[in-house]
């Protein structure tokens, strides 16, 4: 303290030894929160396996062996029918299966409940999730298309342009029925049910199996669910080079009313 005029004057400016607690900018929260995901989600060896290995053999297998009809249609390549599909089969593997899983254990650990005392809003912590579900699909469509190149992929040009918002809707919408299964039962229970979903869908969801070649109205109620919206729009898109509005509207109904509950059945524990 310095004295003048008979008046105590601080030594030092106001402000100077205090700190100035708040949260920081949103845009950053955001995205070190979702590097964070992203580094947990590729350091997991099981979510590696899950997300990649396993679509690169179907890719591979589909694509050189015909076991499976797969819908190509006359002039259309094996390959060029496959590639698509298990597309939207890393999408599910990652968006759905991965964060749904992912979610539930850190329920079980605490994870979500200390975040949550954090300068991090609850919507921060989804969207940081979301985002990481988004790079880790663009690097598995990277990886998949780079192989399916090499077995002779040849897209339409124009569908490329097409798929991208495409894989992009679909992981929001996979990626909120992820958050909806995760927060919602025991980590246990969202381990059985997430990979048992995960093989009906694969199997009988419209993924592998194109809704057309499934029997009687089976296949009219499978075009109705988000996996078989997803890969009929990518096909649609990368072997015509069309898009169909058919295939969206599933994806915005089920993203739309799985964010929805999300939203009042996620639980912290």
């Amino acid at each position: 303290m310095t004295e003048h005029h008979g008046v105590r004057e601080p030594r030092f400016p106001p402000g100077t030894f205090t700190p100035a607690p708040g949260p920081g900018r949103i845009g950053r929260m955001l995205l070190t929160h979702a590097r964070v995901e992203t580094s947990l989600t590729l350091r997991h060896g099981e979510q590696v396996l899950l997300t990649l290995l396993i679509p690169l053999a179907l890719l591979v297998g589909l694509s050189l062996l015909d076991v499976v009809p797969t819908g190509a249609g006359p002039g259309v390549a094996r390959v060029d029918a496959v590639t698509p599909r298990i597309l939207a089969l890393a999408v599910l593997s990652s968006a759905f299966t991965g964060q749904a899983i992912a979610l539930g254990f850190d329920r079980r650990y605490g994870v979500l409940k200390r975040l949550s005392a954090t300068a991090l809003p609850r919507w921060l912590l989804v969207a940081g999730r979301l985002t990481a579900a988004l790079v880790v699909v663009a690097l598995q469509a990277a990886v998949l298309a780079a192989v399916a190149f090499a077995l002779g992929w040849s897209p339409s040009p124009a569908g490329i342009a097409l798929a991208v918002p495409l894989l992009v809707l679909g992981t929001l919408t996979f990626g909120a029925l992820g958050v909806l299964l995760g927060g919602a039962l025991r980590a246990e229970a969202v381990l059985a049910v997430a990979n048992i979903v995960w093989f009906v869908l694969l199997l009988a969801g419209g993924i592998i199996l194109a809704p057309s070649a499934l029997p009687g109205s089976m296949g009219a109620v499978v075009s109705l669910l988000p996996s078989a919206a997803l890969a009929e729009g990518l096909h649609a898109a990368l072997v015509h080079g069309e898009f169909s509005w058919s295939t969206l509207l599933p994806l915005l109904a089920w993203g739309g009313a799985a964010a929805a509950l999300a939203t009042r059945t996620t639980k912290l524990t």
